[in-house]
């Protein structure tokens, strides 16, 4: 757990006249980046109110979304994810979550994505975790598996070739692309072979080592992936999920993947560290997952010890018919949070501005907001949404 924070102040002007470049260490107690410091409107806006998660208090509720950077070489973190992680723990964001990372090898979306696959991948991550947690943050990492959209392009490569498929002699895995059914995304994508049960139990029990990895790196969250077409998803939605046996077909039986993995997820996983998934609360195509499934989903994965519910939508099917406006997800949020009280939930989608911040968490539409974009455009979203809520 990241050390108890309970005076914070300004670090910076305790300092004296230090030299130019030189580091500074700075202590947890003296990083004030994130907190609501008097005077202030009374009530505090909600937006920066600590939430209480398991044990972990969180100091705002303004979050880094998990964003693919494409910027790795065999699953390592490198020098490049310190330096982007810390800068949003720096600038105060109360809870940050590293990208997708994969709990496999050919679990990665493209080869330039994290792992988390083996135990040499532990010290880069730990390195992200420590440093951040100095500034207050809380460190989650979002555990996924690609799936049938697995073996792709980095995103710098998108448009330059007239296809996504990352060839085995670009580090592609195209002979062990999989998925719950022999269906492909598009003609851009591999056509995944159907999973054996074997391979289902195989990649079940990687997400339970790598959660293990995850503990031991020091994350203090775990976020499961279960949007946008990758594998949990897949599995989800009738959409991608052709199976005829107990994992496909009714919706118990494609929500078993799933449930499962939660269930081997948090054996493993500390009681004491909050678990969340990710999913796409709607596939945006007739016949296909919708918010009355996200509800019913919400309900039972609350009593296997999933603590928030991150609602996305969308990327897993191309006939998705999306209506892109600001906020324009936060509804599923809302959803959710009448309808199943005893899970949290977090809004995600073009939220960029201090305003939706405060209407989301002021009117109760969510607990919490994800931010993505918005945080590489100005890291210090935090700060700015709090110089514009007068905190």
């Amino acid at each position: 757990m990241s050390p108890a924070i309970t005076q914070p102040h300004d670090f910076y002007q305790d300092q004296a006249n230090p030299s130019p470049g030189a580091a500074i260490e700075p202590p947890a107690s003296a990083i004030a980046q994130g907190f609501a410091l008097g005077p202030n409107p009374s009530p505090l806006p909600k937006a920066f109110q600590p939430l209480t998660i398991r044990d972990y208090s969180i100091k705002n509720r303004i979050w880094v979304s998990p964003m693919c950077m494409y910027s790795s070489e065999d699953g390592y973190a490198t020098d490049f994810h310190l330096a982007h992680y810390s800068q949003y723990a720096m600038h105060g964001a109360g809870l940050v979550m590293v990208e997708a990372t994969g709990v496999l090898p050919e679990g990665r979306i493209s080869p330039n994505c994290l792992g988390i696959w083996k135990d040499e991948h532990i010290e880069g991550l730990s390195r992200i975790v420590n440093h951040a947690h100095k500034y207050g943050a809380v460190m989650g990492i979002q555990l996924g598996h690609s799936g049938r959209k697995g073996s792709t392009l980095p995103l710098h490569l998108y448009g330059t070739r007239d296809t996504l498929q990352a060839p085995e002699s670009e580090g592609g895995w195209p002979n062990n692309v999989y998925g719950p059914s022999p269906v492909a995304y598009d003609s851009q994508h591999y056509t995944p072979r159907e999973m054996t049960i074997a391979d289902i139990n195989a990649v079940q029990q990687a997400f339970a080592d790598a959660a293990v990895r995850t503990d031991k790196a020091g994350f203090d969250v775990i976020e499961l992936h279960g949007a946008h077409g990758y594998l949990i998803y897949e599995f989800l939605s009738p959409l991608s999920n052709h199976r005829t046996d107990k994992y496909g077909g009714s919706f118990d039986n494609r929500i078993r993947f799933l449930v499962e993995t939660i269930r081997k997820v948090r054996q493993v996983w500390p009681q004491e560290k909050p678990l969340f998934l990710r999913v796409s609360a709607t596939d945006w195509v007739e016949g296909g997952w919708a918010v009355e499934d996200t509800v019913a989903l919400a309900k039972i994965i609350a009593a296997e010890g999933v603590d928030l519910i991150d609602c996305s939508t969308a990327g897993n099917d191309p006939r998705q018919n999306i209506p892109l406006a600001p906020g324009f997800q936060v509804p599923f949020a809302t959803a959710v949070k009448e309808q199943v009280p005893e899970i949290l939930t977090g809004a995600v989608g073009l939220i960029t501005k201090a305003g939706q911040v405060s209407e989301i968490t002021e009117e109760g539409k969510a607990d919490v907001v994800f931010a993505a974009r918005e945080f590489l455009r100005n890291p210090k979203f935090v700060l700015s949404t709090a110089h514009e809520l007068g905190v």
